[in-house]
């Protein structure tokens, strides 16, 4: 009984130091995920309480488990949404593009090392791939706002590779295990099989789930305990069957998020809880595992490996993958970056030591090595490199809290908190008359509190810096309010910057815009001018007529046979023809050496609704 006890008090306190350590996540910038790593590392053998750890099964198990729960809450917060812009280049990303950074870091590792290809290979596949609990919590935590475009192809990526990766590692295990008994043709189809099954799997059991939810009628904690309970489910069953479980639990919570009702309400609320659990345990138990003074033994060979595999192997798989869907070089450049390895390389160099591989030791210690310096170097720079790659877009002003408050299975009301800042439009205003353009009936007040108390509202009531209220809205207009509540200054001057000082109808002929009406004068008699606003005049600022993308692309190439002059084209023609993919907000179209176009907002069906105009 003592024995037991000092395991829970231990792995308790390792587990709570991890979480308190997060509270310096965010003040030094270094990555959490790296805290709870260095937290296990600190407990081990080599560290401050010496406990050996050397159970490569336990630690595989766990592995598991805690990656299928992170799969699984990164499939519930992925919207649909994403995939109208990262679907295609996330799916070639995670099979060729895999591939391809094995073969091409397989062979220099191969050399490298000095090892059979067959090693080299497997080294490369074990830290070839992208790791979605690194992905997941720097990009979604890291306080960057990224284009739709990248942000999606990069999560997609992360949780969709990890298949084929997988598939790789076992196979390559295999090809070193029992040469004689791996084929190509068998590879290829154990490579259909697993994804076969897991697209089956996934969306068939995601597609039963959602519908279950709303007919169960359980405490409110019981809903996460249920989803995932019956993720872990899909996970080993589609394992059992030949399948890919971490690519079947993906597409579950992708299918199960994406049909919101009240209790899947309750279960993002706590699932959130387990994902940061999972990891925390994964990489403590990771940390515990490995062994430093093995780690610093190969140290070069890590830098070595990490710096080709960031520098030359990664950015020509990203760059040949997705070019053809039209991604702009600087956009390819932060892909390849930001191909972060975490848990899963770790979890995978485990699989070749179970299988008593030859250097199966060597390759789990320079897999950990390169994990450290893909956090520490990749990690750590995401803003950075965001601002070089110039794919950082303005955050918008946004409310400081929301919460769904369902009064049906399938109809719900939200709340939103907005907190007056110093020098908003809302201080010293009442806060039922903070904007004459939103009518009555669909803004409601719902609460102020001041001080930390709830403060009574009466006809002489004025708000003040540090009060935050909340509103129940009707249409979505909480962006506006969340600006009247702003410092609009400083947020104005940086979108401004940004997106230019007009912005522009999609419906506007760059022609007959009042800085481009010479260009047509020549060879076109003048029309009356479109309207063009400035940022100061934001009832106006959206025009009526949408217009889609897809169908503008196909007709602005050309006019009765013969090439439209750029200057009778719409500003969504304009667009359309100059941009070789969907378009996100702040995607660029240079109309020339002076002026460019910038994709501010877009419609839920991706039509382009304002474009900004601003000089180079």
């Amino acid at each position: 009984m003592q024995t037991l006890n000092i395991l829970y008090l231990v792995g308790a306190l390792l587990i709570f130091s991890s979480i308190m350590a997060s509270t310096l996540s965010a003040r030094l910038g270094i990555p959490l995920l790296l805290l709870f790593l260095a937290i296990g590392m600190l407990a081990g053998e080599q560290g401050i309480l010496g406990i050996e750890f050397s159970q490569y099964g336990a630690a595989n198990f766990i592995g598991q488990a805690a990656l299928a729960c992170i799969l699984l809450d990164g499939g519930l917060r992925t919207s649909f949404k994403s995939f109208r812009v990262g679907l295609k280049p996330a799916v070639t990303l995670a099979t060729w593009g895999v591939f391809a950074t094995v073969v091409i870091l397989g062979v220099f590792v191969t050399w490298l090392l000095d090892v059979d290809w067959r090693i080299g290979l497997l080294m490369a596949a074990i830290v070839g791939s992208t790791d979605a609990a690194a992905v997941f919590s720097l990009l979604r935590n890291g306080g960057v706002k990224l284009n739709d475009r990248v942000q999606a192809t990069l999560e997609l990526e992360s949780g969709a590779n990890d298949p084929f990766a997988i598939l790789l590692v076992t196979g390559l295990i295999t090809l070193n295990v029992d040469p004689a008994g791996q084929t190509v043709l068998g590879f290829l189809s154990l490579l259909l099989q697993q994804l076969g099954f897991g697209l089956v799997f996934g969306l068939l059991s995601g597609y039963l789930l959602s519908k279950l939810l709303p007919k169960v009628n359980l405490a409110e904690g019981m809903y996460a305990i249920l989803i995932l309970s019956a993720g872990l489910s899909v996970f080993a069953a589609t394992n059992l069957a030949g399948g890919s479980g971490f690519l079947a639990v993906y597409l579950a919570g992708i299918i199960i998020g994406n049909n919101r009702v009240r209790s899947t309400e309750h279960v993002m609320r706590v699932m959130d809880s387990f994902a940061w659990l999972s990891q925390a345990i994964l990489f403590v138990v990771l940390g515990l595992l490995v062994t430093p003074s093995n780690i610093i033994d190969v140290w070069p060979y890590s830098v070595a490996i990490a710096a080709f595999m960031i520098l030359v192997a990664r950015p020509l798989a990203v760059y040949s993958g997705v070019k053809p869907f039209g991604f702009k070089n600087r956009e390819i450049g932060f892909i390849s970056w930001v191909g972060l390895r975490g848990a899963v390389p770790i979890t995978l160099a485990i699989l070749p030591i179970m299988a008593s591989v030859e250097d199966a030791f060597l390759l789990f210690d320079i897999a950990f090595g390169v994990v450290i310096l893909s956090l520490v170097l990749q990690g750590m720079t995401i803003p950075m490199m965001a601002d070089l790659f110039k794919v950082r877009i303005p955050v918008k002003n946004e409310p400081k809290e929301e919460m769904e408050i369902w009064v049906s299975d399938n109809a719900s009301i939200t709340l939103y908190e907005f907190e007056v800042k110093a020098g908003a439009f809302a201080n010293g205003r009442h806060p039922k008359a903070i904007s004459s353009r939103i009518n009555p009936d669909e803004i409601k007040m719902f609460a102020l509190v001041r001080g930390q108390q709830l403060v009574g509202v009466d006809a002489n009531t004025q708000l003040k810096v540090g009060d935050s209220v909340w509103y129940g809205l009707r249409g979505k207009h909480a962006s506006k309010i969340a600006q009247i509540f702003s410092n609009t200054t400083l947020n104005r001057k940086e979108i401004d910057d940004f997106y230019g000082d007009w912005l522009l109808s999609p419906s506007a002929k760059l022609g007959e815009l009042p800085f481009f009406t010479g260009k047509m004068q020549s060879e076109y008699p003048p029309r009356e001018v479109e309207e063009v606003e400035s940022n100061s005049s934001e009832a106006n600022l959206i025009a009526n007529q949408q217009q889609t993308f897809d169908s503008t692309a196909d007709s602005t190439t050309e006019h009765q046979g013969e090439p439209v002059n750029m200057w009778q084209q719409t500003v969504a023609e304009y667009i359309a023809t100059h941009l070789e993919t969907k378009p996100v907000s702040g995607d660029t179209v240079a109309i020339n050496e002076e002026w460019v176009l910038v994709v501010k907002e877009l419609d839920q069906y991706g039509n382009l609704r304002t474009i900004g105009l601003k000089t180079i």
